[in-house]
């Protein structure tokens, strides 16, 4: 009996994805649950298990192909021999179709006749009928995603041209970059752009992944489309390192292996903090500021395939052992790849551990839609006057970056005090002061 695999929903906003690899080919053998397909979204990489065993016996979309939520992947069918996998199973798996004509298919020459032999002269053979030239390629409607921002911002679809998607729809990254370049001033017109130049000694040409240039994107919307600064303020971490040291064991030993770090202390304070200072945790939306009377704290982590940054869902409601657990179990699936879509989505606050990797200081940027993004850095040993007296403490630098649409410097100076007195003094986050 036939099993139809289709391309599973993939999260809040994501409507469509890109087939980066099969892992089956057309003849193989599967099991239940086994991975049969990676798919690559705007977010994450998603595998698409086997619903049941069976045979693969026909795939529905190439390597490289753009997928929309629902679409057929493949067919599994049960009680079928497998055959022999490779690329005589389907010789066109994992290889892009080539691109179409665009005009009327050129046909080879014809090889010459051979040579009469001697005698009366045949009559000449009448040429060919020209063949019909290939009819048009059908107008395809743009992406969902990109067709209700066309609709957002009043644009005609042809206006944007030819789409980079499967076969030349329009994705929502053509409309972002058709606006991006409409908002730029017309002063002189633009030059044609450079063919990429070839990879000379000891380079390497790569292409950038969905992933990749999905971040790059969002981050250069982020830059233009907020009006961003960076606030700046310092953190003595000695008492937050001195209870760390008198009470790490016996947290792990409670809360089953879990162990007290950092990071939990800042969410905690940020948690407090968001609640005096609701603008840092709201967002814009058109012409309205809507307010968050939760905190949803995405926490940015490195994974396998670049930045991610996982939602830890109402963080103002968790003690530390389960913002510990959460972060913990976060970092570990981000690692291996393991993340869902939607545990990265809502976020209504960020914050960014650069000190992880050696940043003494930087700017965050902003994930959108949020309003602000907290940027640790690394510790360090360094001369701060305590009561008139000169002393070695463990100091960090804190940086608040924030849209200043939405949030006031006098807002976001007073947000990022009120962290550092809570993590300088973590009784207050206790008695919630």
């Amino acid at each position: 009996m036939p099993t139809e695999i289709k391309v599973p929903t993939l999260g809040e906003s994501v409507t469509t994805a890109t087939i980066a690899r099969w892992m089956k080919q057309p003849g193989e053998a599967v099991a239940a649950d086994e991975p049969l397909v990676e798919l690559e979204t705007d977010k994450v990489t998603v595998e698409v298990t086997a619903p049941t065993a069976g045979v693969l016996t026909s795939i529905g979309a190439p390597e490289g192909s753009e997928v929309e939520v629902g679409a057929l992947l493949g067919i599994i069918e049960s009680g079928v021999t497998p055959t022999i996998a490779g690329p005589a199973a389907n010789p066109t798996a994992g290889v892009r179709p080539p691109p179409r004509p665009l005009g009327p298919v050129a046909r080879p020459a014809a090889a010459p006749a051979p040579a009469p032999a001697p005698g009366p002269a045949p009559a000449p053979a009448p040429a060919p009928a020209p063949g019909p030239e290939a009819p048009p390629a059908p107008v395809r409607a743009p992406m969902p995603s990109a067709a209700k921002l066309i609709e957002e911002q009043n644009l005609a679809p042809t206006a944007l041209g030819a789409g980079s998607g499967k076969d030349g729809r329009i994705t929502k990254g053509d409309v972002l970059a058709f606006l991006a370049r409409a908002a730029q001033p017309a002063a002189a017109p633009p030059r044609p752009a450079a063919p990429p130049r070839t990879a000379g000694e000891g380079e390497e040409r790569v292409k950038m992944t969905r992933l990749r240039r999905t971040i790059a994107l969002r981050l250069k919307e982020a830059q233009n489309n907020a009006a961003m600064l960076t606030t700046f303020n310092e953190v003595d971490m000695s008492a937050i390192m001195a209870l760390r040291t008198q009470y790490r064991d016996a947290f792990e030993k409670k809360h089953n292996g879990v162990r007290l770090g950092f990071m939990s202390v800042f969410v905690r304070a940020c948690c407090v903090a968001l609640k005096e200072f609701p603008a840092v945790n709201a967002e814009i939306d058109g012409d309205d500021i809507v307010y968050k009377h939760h905190v949803h704290m995405g926490i940015a982590i490195g994974g396998a395939n670049g930045l991610v940054v996982p939602v830890v869902r109402h963080a103002d409601q968790m003690g530390f052992a389960q913002i510990e657990g959460a972060i913990a179990d976060f970092g570990k699936r981000a690692r291996d790849g393991g993340l869902k879509i939607d545990e990265m989505t809502g976020g209504t606050f960020s914050i960014t551990n650069g000190g992880i990797y050696g940043s003494l200081m930087s700017t965050p940027i902003l994930n959108p839609p949020q309003s602000a993004i907290l940027g640790m850095h690394k510790i360090q040993d360094r001369p701060v006057a305590i009561g008139g007296k000169i002393e070695i403490r463990p100091m960090m630098y804190l940086a608040l970056s924030y849209d200043h649409r939405i949030v006031d410097g006098k807002e976001a100076v007073s947000f990022l005090v009120r962290v550092k007195e809570g993590v300088e003094d973590p009784r207050r986050l206790l008695l919630d002061l």
